[in-house]
């Protein structure tokens, strides 16, 4: 075992020591999943800061395989488990613009948010309401598959089925070509 891996787990001791006793087979299940984690090896070092983190570094050794493809031996509870996004019901469709807008500035990566920001600001005052529902669906995807799909860089990340006959996704590839060029920023709220 590698030392950098030794003294994580000597770390882990240390900090559990003075934990209350009901608490021991929740720090067992967390020394257990770090070591399995470690044993595979093949993750990142500076993932393992945390033994709550081991899941993080599993998903992280799925992420950054080769084309995105888990191995058929790893079983990760983080691969199997997708929280569905929030159901808004009721809500209007200037409320939803407004939300959108949000959405596509605030992504937290920034090619992303230049790239939905501006087609938001282009195209999200002409949408019609099942176009809007389109955009928020894909909205909900994540921000690298996004930008992948935007861009049509299926190598990295596929296209699934459901977004092959996207009217919204293909807006967003015609516009994400930049055919004119231009320098990308961030537009102003005024443009929304």
């Amino acid at each position: 075992m590698p030392l950098f891996l030794r003294r994580r787990l000597s770390l882990l001791h240390l900090s559990l020591k003075g934990a209350p006793s009901f608490l021991s087979p929740f720090i067992q299940d967390q020394e257990a999943m770090l070591s399995r984690t470690i044993a595979k090896a093949s993750v990142r070092p500076s993932l393992l800061y945390s033994p709550c983190l081991a899941f993080v570094s599993a998903r992280a050794k799925y992420l950054y395989s080769t084309q995105g493809k888990a191995g058929a031996e790893e079983d990760d509870v983080t691969m199997r488990v997708k929280v569905a996004p929030i159901k808004r019901t009721g809500e209007s469709l200037d409320r939803q613009r407004a939300r959108l807008v949000y959405q596509s500035r605030k992504r937290g990566i920034l090619e992303t948010d230049l790239l939905l920001s501006r087609f938001a600001a282009e195209y999200l005052k002409s949408m019609t309401p099942e176009e809007l529902q389109e955009y928020d669906d894909l909205l909900n995807e994540l921000d690298w598959d996004i930008y992948y799909w935007a861009t049509k860089n299926y190598s990295i990340t596929p296209l699934p089925a459901k977004w092959e006959n996207s009217k919204v996704l293909q807006k967003l590839q015609e516009f994400s070509a930049n055919k004119n060029k231009e320098i990308l920023r961030m537009p102003d709220l005024s443009k929304y």
